[in-house]
Formats: structure tokens, C-alpha cells, sequence
């Protein structure tokens, strides 16, 4: 793996030298656009909106548009913006990992110690799994800010982006039935059901299925043939009581 960022943990006054390798890998299929005449590559082009031709990519500068004018940024505006931040993770507090909001959750990172900050490493990956403590930091990359939080994960400090509180949009809009009486024999069965489908969360039992069947669809496709397809059959309701619905999940689920 090649690493994508290399600074340092900040843990009080002990500065942990790291490097950051991307811990996740896209599971979709690489589908290229395609011109349907011929089976071309679609290619984009930069083009300058006043000449249209096309614009180099050396020649590419970032801007903000600040009272109708471009305010032209270069990469020392960057580093000058914060410059400590571009090179740290420094933790400034130690929170319950399950007070962070699963909304909250973004991109995660391994974190690889560098030779002189194995020790100070290993002291915090221990310190982490023995408090059951989450740090919570910030740190520069790609010239963004990010809110992160460190954990261990199989005897790796992980470093996991996560969202601003702004990022997360209000659900006030969101219309939802509040005013809508659930007596207690309804949902009595309803966590029944739910206990019945309860089990330890183990990801290696989920697969990208979708992934899987469009790859056969394409290997057939290439030997000039098609798959047979399982139609999605939809399930029956004998009765519109959703107490009754709920009576029959979970005696369906017994059978199983």
C-alpha cells in the first residue's frame, strides 16, 4: 500500500510519528462511458469557458469568488491557513466511542508508526483498548480540515474521518408519524420480532451481491450469452392488521 499522508499523533506533549494508508477499497465495478456508434472511450477535457480550448493542467489555479472577483489561492495559502494542523493529529479530547452518531461516520485510515515513535505508538493503541476511549481529533488533508476519531482495530490505531456538526442537515422537514398510537400488544411482537432477528454483527457474512451477479451478467455477455435472472417474488399479506402482519414475521421466522 502506498501511504496518502504523513505527519504525526499529537498525545499531550508525546508526538507519535505516523504514516496514513487508506483503509477501505471501493467494491463497484470500473464501467467506463462509452460512445454507443462505435465502443470509444468518453474522454473530458478542461476547457476555458471564454476560448474553449482546452486549458492545461499545470496552468490550473483554484479561486474563491469573493463581491463578483476571483480571489486566486496558491498552495502556501494553505499551509499558512493552519500551519500546525497540516503536519499533526493532535487529540484534544477522549470521548465514548458510542456517544459518536453513526451519521457522523466517513472515511477511515490505518495509522502505521514510523521507527522512532513505535513506543509512544504501542503505549497509545494499549492506553485506547484498556480505557475503552475514542480520541477525538482534527487534522488537515488535501487541503480540508477534517474531524476525526482514533480507535484501535485489530492492533492498529485507525484514524476515522467524520462530519462537522454543520455537514448533518436538520430532520426537521422530515415528516414523520409521531402522533400515531402503538398500543402495547403491537409492540410486544414488534421486539419480539426483533429479539428473534437479533445476532452478533459479524461483516464477513455480508457480500456485495449486486457486485457478484453483475459480473456474471457481464462474463455471459462476453461469450455472447444471458444469464437466467431470479425474479424478485413479492410477499403475500393475507391481512392489512399490522398486528397480524407482525404475528405472522415471527411465525414465519420460527419455521426458518
Amino acid at each position: 500500500m502506498k501511504s496518502i499522508w504523513k505527519g504525526s499523533i499529537g498525545f499531550g506533549l508525546v508526538n507519535i510519528p505516523i504514516k496514513l494508508y487508506s483503509a477501505v477499497q471501493e467494491s463497484a465495478l470500473g464501467l467506463d462511458m462509452l460512445d454507443s456508434r462505435d465502443h470509444s472511450r468518453i474522454r473530458y477535457q478542461r476547457i476555458n469557458e471564454k476560448t474553449r480550448k482546452e486549458v492545461p493542467y499545470e496552468k490550473i489555479v483554484k479561486g474563491y469568488l469573493l463581491n463578483d472577483t476571483y480571489v486566486i489561492l496558491e498552495d502556501k495559502d494553505y499551509e499558512d491557513a493552519s500551519p500546525e494542523k497540516n503536519k499533526t493529529i493532535e487529540i484534544e479530547s477522549f470521548v465514548n466511542g458510542n456517544e459518536v452518531n453513526p451519521m457522523y461516520y466517513d472515511t477511515s485510515y490505518y495509522a502505521e508508526p514510523e521507527t522512532q515513535g513505535r513506543k509512544a505508538y504501542a503505549l497509545l493503541l494499549k492506553a485506547l483498548e484498556k480505557s475503552n476511549k475514542t480520541g477525538l481529533a482534527r487534522f488537515v488533508l488535501r487541503n480540508t480540515e477534517h474531524l476525526c476519531v482514533i480507535h484501535p482495530r485489530n492492533n492498529v490505531i485507525v484514524i476515522t474521518k467524520i462530519r462537522f456538526a454543520e455537514e448533518i442537515r436538520s430532520s426537521e422537514e422530515i415528516l414523520t408519524p409521531t402522533d400515531i398510537d402503538i398500543n402495547k400488544k403491537e409492540l410486544d411482537v414488534a421486539l419480539a420480532l426483533i429479539n428473534q432477528y437479533s445476532a452478533r454483527f459479524e461483516i464477513e457474512k455480508f457480500k456485495d451481491e449486486y457486485h457478484y451477479q453483475l459480473m456474471k451478467i457481464i462474463e455471459a455477455k462476453a461469450k455472447g450469452k444471458r444469464p437466467t435472472i431470479k425474479k424478485l417474488t413479492p410477499h403475500k399479506v393475507s391481512s392489512d392488521d399490522l398486528y397480524h402482519q407482525l404475528m405472522q414475521s415471527l411465525n414465519s421466522r420460527k419455521g426458518a
